[in-house]
């Protein structure tokens, strides 16, 4: 009689090996002290109750119908099994196909059956044709397309620069002209002066201020730093101002969804919102991946299916795939990706639509990720959509892209401005309110002055992949210390590479619908801002690399800059607090010239100083006053929660960024000298959720420099008192910086603010679908799988199993040593195990099934807590009865 439960096909192409230990699955008794599950036997207590146990526990994990489950119980026990292992052997079995060929546990047969109980998506329905290796790892990973991908000649000697020292020809692809070269060049010449001569003008004024009108070498190097610092806010500052201007009046030059002439290698010179192009065609395929590392897995897989959703919804969902790329290596986080991947499959019925690979070898870090998947699968697709694990993007917003990318075939990359949303910390709040209210003003003013020499931010962007492969792989950096190495910051360098091929790199400032997270608290925020500066100083080595574009050595020195200047301002501080001391120091001369017969006295205007102050606010803080201003003159000041919340908002955004302005300059400051001095930077995983500071961190990170601020305070106090109030805004903030810290994790506080519409935005008012879908999925998410599922759960081992691949075969040692794991792991249970030695045993696919078949067969004491039923996902409910 053939069986009538999902178990009994298979599935083509499961990996060819049996996943027995040579020897077979007996194994040795227990150590003598480790007892057994004590069952207890009595009169009502049938014989076998153990066995009647072990069986109901192992069905209750296997996602089977509840009529199917009952026959299955039935035809095990009937057969009057002798002990535990018999009968689950028996029940494997019968999870077979009962046709004679019955294959032993661990074969590509048997696993098949356990999975496909609750996957039957994966059945193979083809019974003339077995399975083949690798059916498995082929529905989470799709037939290979390899394509060569090689480094890029970066040229990193800078005297190669100058012309007289270059080679006539190099063979390295030029920076091709385009219909905007002229109107780019003009722009970033006009911001130069525009830049230059203020902050010029402005130094000069400061050294009226100063006791020896810059005449001294200390004075010297203070107006040095005063220079750089004024031209650093003033290119914030005329970004912001021409990105208000373009959204007030409209720009001209904005990549947009309608074909333009063949013979523009460019954008066509017109405004375009979404876009109305016909969709792409059938090879124009696109691949949204996301690379991830360490990553909290159902927050990340909870917006993978908001997205996929979300694409669906559109109708041109077929001319997508998904990846997931995963560098984690944490046992439990590799079982978790696992399972996530396979019960999003399942929700969305995306199996060979949806993938998901592990790299063994992490080479190069994120974009060596990227690389590995254009080499093997890129020759598949004519385009990539780049995620971070926290990225939303609405499907719209996808397939816009895609249809500006077909209209303008010399567009390399196309960024979106992602808005931050989803988090409750009050320093995420603040985060959110300014980006939602100021950044697409810099985005459209990035846009104004780069054109097709723009920004890439690493995600939330689309990329031609022929391109990109051709001319955009990374080479390691030669030498020693933390400059050298893997290229950390590889997004700009990676545009500017694509730029000197010749293909535009543009902001799509107008497109909505593209979402990020930022850091929930400033330790967070300052351990991503640690491995962001290593890569932006790396960009030094990068400047007079051959033929690049002149915008984007701009963008490499701006790279630098957005940490430098926070050593440059710190530095700038310290010089100013000497001159003021040496002043009060030095006894005044007022005959500095011999014979004189007047006394020169020493000349102090307030009035300079205070307007060179005033005239520093405004350039910081009129930008925010303008986004403003454009949020009541569109009318949508309701969406952040009338106009008085949102100027309300604003100011506690301006108090709270001038608070931690200090602590972020000290930090900035750390940061750079140890990168100078080749300490590197460690890649480590990147805290997402809400979660508050506690008390104690924060005193020890801020120790410092709270010592110091009170050693410098106290020291302007003693000798210069009148100089103490004018560093009293740095700093103050630097000895609050433990509470200021704390403060701001907390997402009560920042629920608070929410409940009284301050910090809100209009994405909290009427959160867009996808969000809102995220945080559905993320609440009714069931607990996340791990090291101890994959052991004891069937379909979780026998999905890690199969998706290891082919059995792979280690030399004597190294099997004897994952062989005494297994045992030791067996015998005193998961917690014996070091997070390296779960890793080596997940690796090894006969040694984890050798240790599910025997927890289930022997139940030692110390596996006796995790052999229970298995939490139920809330979106299978129901399902098991229709399967």
């Amino acid at each position: 009689m053939a069986p009538d439960f999902p178990g009994a096909h298979r599935v083509a192409g499961l990996a060819a090996r049996t996943a027995r230990v040579p020897g077979g699955c007996q194994r040795r008794r227990a150590h003598p002290d480790l007892e057994l599950r004590a069952i207890t036997v009595s009169e009502d207590r049938p014989a076998n109750a153990d066995v009647i146990e072990a069986v109901d526990a192992y069905l209750s994990r296997l996602g089977l119908a509840d009529d199917t489950r009952r026959a299955l119980r039935a035809r095990v026990l009937d057969a009057r099994p002798a002990d535990r292992r018999a009968a689950l052997q028996r029940l494997r079995e019968q999870l077979q196909d009962d046709d004679g060929d019955i294959q032993a546990d661990g074969s590509d047969h048997e696993l098949i059956s356990r999975i496909e109980t609750t996957y039957p998506r994966l059945r193979h329905e083809d019974e003339a044709h077995p399975p083949t290796a690798g059916a498995l790892r082929s529905a989470a990973m799709p037939q290979l397309n390899r394509w060569p991908m090689s480094p890029a000649d970066i040229d990193r000697r800078p005297w190669r620069f100058l012309p007289w020292l270059r080679r006539a020809s190099n063979g390295l692809p030029k920076a091709v002209p385009s219909r905007l070269k002229g109107v780019v060049r003009w722009r970033q010449t006009l911001l130069a002066f525009m830049v230059a001569l203020p902050a010029a003008g402005a130094a000069a004024y400061m050294a009226t201020v100063l006791p020896h009108r810059g005449a001294t070498i200390l004075e010297t190097f203070i107006l040095g730093a005063a220079f750089m610092l004024f031209a650093w806010i003033l290119v914030g500052f005329w970004t912001a101002l021409s990105g208000f201007f373009v959204l007030w009046r409209g720009g001209r030059y904005l990549v947009r969804a309608e074909p333009s002439p063949p013979a523009a290698a460019s954008v066509p010179l017109a405004d375009d919102a979404m876009g109305t192009a016909a969709p792409p065609a059938d090879d124009a395929r696109t691949a949204i991946v996301m690379p991830i590392y360490e990553e909290e897995v159902t927050r990340t897989f909870a917006g993978l299916q908001a997205i996929y959703e979300s694409l669906q919804a559109t109708g041109r969902l077929d001319a997508f795939d998904f990846f997931v790329l995963s560098d984690s290596v944490k046992p439990d986080t590799v079982v978790a990706e696992e399972n996530a991947w396979a019960e999003t499959c399942r929700r969305l019925d995306a199996f060979g639509r949806l993938f998901y690979r592990r790299r063994r070898a992490r080479v190069k870090r994120k974009s060596g990720n990227l690389a590995d998947f254009c080499r093997r699968w890129g020759g598949h697709y004519r385009y990539m959509i780049v995620l971070d694990a926290d990225s939303i993007m609405a499907g719209d917003t996808l397939t816009a892209l895609v249809d500006r990318m077909q209209a303008n075939p010399g567009a390399g990359l196309i960024q979106t401005p992602p808005t931050a949303v989803n988090r409750d910390s009050v320093l995420a709040r603040v985060a959110q309110f300014a980006t939602r209210v100021y950044g697409r003003m810099f985005a459209a003013g990035l846009h104004f002055w780069h054109l097709d020499n723009a920004h890439y931010w690493g995600h939330n962007a689309i990329i031609r992949i022929e391109p990109f492969m051709a001319h955009c792989a990374l080479p390691r950096l030669p030498g020693r210390g933390a400059l050298s190495g893997d290229i950390l910051s590889h997004d700009f360098v990676e545009a500017a590479l694509m730029r000197r091929a010749g293909w535009g790199v543009y902001i799509a400032y107008d497109l909505p619908g593209s979402y990020e997270e930022v850091p929930p608290t400033l330790l967070d925020e300052l351990g991503r801002d640690r491995r962001w500066c290593q890569g932006n100083i790396q960009h030094i080595r990068l400047l007079f690399s051959d033929n690049l574009a002149p915008a984007h050595r701009a963008l490499f020195a701006n790279g630098v800059m957005a940490y430098t200047s926070a050593a440059i301002w710190f530095v700038f501080l310290l010089l100013s607090s000497a001159e003021a001391v040496l002043e009060a120091l030095r006894t005044p001369d007022y005959f500095p010239v011999a014979g004189a017969l007047f006394p020169q006295w020493p000349v102090w205007q307030p009035i300079w100083a205070v307007s060179l102050f005033v005239a520093t606010l405004v350039v910081l803080f009129l930008p925010k006053i303008l986004g403003v201003v454009m949020i009541v003159a569109r009318g949508t000041q309701r969406e952040f929660g009338g106009v008085g919340n949102l100027i309300a908002s604003t100011l506690i955004e301006i108090v709270l960024t001038s608070l931690l302005a200090p602590i972020r300059m000290l930090a900035h400051t750390r940061f750079v000298f140890t990168t100078l001095i080749g300490k590197q930077v460690k890649w480590n995983a990147q805290q997402r959720a809400d979660a508050q500071v506690p008390w104690l961190r924060a005193l020890r990170f801020h120790m410092w420099g709270m010592l110091l601020a009170l050693g410098w305070g106290g020291l302007l106090l003693w000798y210069t008192p009148g100089f103490a109030p004018w560093l009293a805004p740095i700093l103050v903030p630097l000895i609050l910086a433990p509470a200021i810290t704390v403060l701001t994790s907390r997402a009560d506080l920042g629920i608070w603010m929410r409940r009284h519409d301050l910090q809100l935005i209009p994405e909290e008012r009427n959160a867009p679908a996808e969000l809102a879908r995220v945080v559905e999925l993320e609440t009714d998410a069931p607990p996340e799988a791990g090291f101890v599922e994959a052991v004891v759960d069937p379909v979780i081992n026998a999905m890690h199993v199969g998706m290891q691949g082919h059995e792979r075969r280690f030399a004597p040692p190294i099997a004897e040593y994952r062989r005494e794991l297994a045992e030791r792991v067996l015998d005193h249970g998961p917690e014996s195990l070091s997070v390296d030695e779960k890793r080596r045993l997940l690796a090894d696919s006969a040694q984890m099934h050798w240790l599910h078949v025997e927890v289930w067969a022997e139940m030692p004491a110390a596996w006796a807590g995790w052999l229970g039923e298995r939490p139920a996902d809330p979106s299978t409910q129901g399902v098991a009865g229709a399967v």
